[in-house]
């Protein structure tokens, strides 16, 4: 039986190469849903109701991209990571352990935001030169709804 990128029309190496930098975008993205959760309970202060909720929206919106960053990772016939000890081990986003102010926990979101943009633009072109429109698809409407968050998380600093 043929591979599956070979099924797809793609070059086995072109899409493990992918499956590589997917994998790496895996990795952030759980930890940034990590933090996102973190953020979440443990939010303090006059902002709480708000950010609180904000959090929430976040993080559940971070898990659905865990899931289609695996399956993506899986469509092109390579194996998704999926421990905390990858996990830590490949993600550039680190643990963002007792952030509990506000602007802190608001702050690190954009950061880890960031983080996130900079790695989908990093597999842009890879995808691009592989032919591979389904990863292309995926990551332009992430980078495009993220950049949104990005502007609003920046308004809601100054």
């Amino acid at each position: 039986m043929k591979k599956i990128s070979e099924l797809l029309g793609l070059k086995a190496e072109e899409a493990a190469q992918l499956g590589g930098k997917l994998n790496e975008l895996l990795a952030n993205y759980q930890m940034f849903y990590q933090n996102l959760r973190g953020f979440h309970w443990n939010i303090r202060g006059n902002k709480f109701f708000e950010l609180h909720a904000k959090f929430e929206e976040l993080y559940d919106d971070a898990v659905l991209k865990v899931d289609e960053v695996a399956e993506r990772i899986l469509t092109l016939g390579e194996t998704p990571l999926h421990t905390f000890t990858d996990y830590l081990k490949v993600s550039t986003i680190k643990e963002a352990k007792g952030i509990n102010d506000g602007t802190a926990t608001v702050e690190t979101t954009l950061e880890n935001l960031s983080t996130l943009i900079r790695l989908e633009r990093e597999i842009l072109p890879l995808a691009n030169e592989a032919g591979d429109e389904g990863t292309l698809t995926l990551l332009t409407d992430y980078i495009s709804q993220q950049e949104k968050v990005v502007w609003m998380l920046s308004a809601y600093l100054k």
